[in-house]
């Protein structure tokens, strides 16, 4: 179910953009603001143009959310007031805790709703660290802030 209400999200989010460049092109006067001459079909290129925003925005959830292990050693409650720092460094604020002893991060502000409120970023213990989940785009510098914050390799 989360899958596709992400993906509803993302053709959503994708649309509006869409009417809003259009909207903008036909405003300006670089575009006609006859759809049958702006278009070379008309609506039926409103149809094709629909159905390829449909089929990106169900592969999206897919290529867009994975897992990254972050490598720590000792206690997993040692580090996460680091953790907690790190979040904080990248403007994620703690929603709340996990079933597995882990936490769930969100964003602040603005980009919450920019991101349509699918921008939480989970972090669970295992054995030798840690596995953080969440949005690809946001993920690698997560997992970056918290791998420099936990490990020093040899500084």
């Amino acid at each position: 179910m989360t899958y596709l209400r992400r993906a509803f999200k993302y053709l959503l989010q994708i649309c509006i953009i869409f009417v809003v460049i259009i909207t903008a092109l036909m405003l300006t006067g670089f575009v006609s603001g006859d759809v049958s001459v702006a278009f070379r079909h008309g609506w039926k290129s409103i149809a094709y143009i629909g159905a390829m925003f449909a089929v990106v925005s169900l592969a999206y959830p897919y290529f867009g959310y994975a897992k990254r292990n972050i490598h720590a050693q000792g206690d997993p409650a040692e580090h996460w007031a680091l953790i907690h720092a790190a979040m904080a460094s990248r403007g994620y604020v703690k929603a709340g805790e996990t079933e597995n002893g882990g936490c769930r991060y969100h964003l602040t502000g603005f980009m919450r709703v920019m991101r349509l409120w699918e921008d939480y970023i989970t972090i669970e213990p295992m054995l030798d660290g840690f596995q953080a989940e969440g949005p690809v785009r946001d993920l690698a510098r997560i997992v970056s802030a918290i791998d420099h914050k936990i490990n020093t390799y040899g500084n």
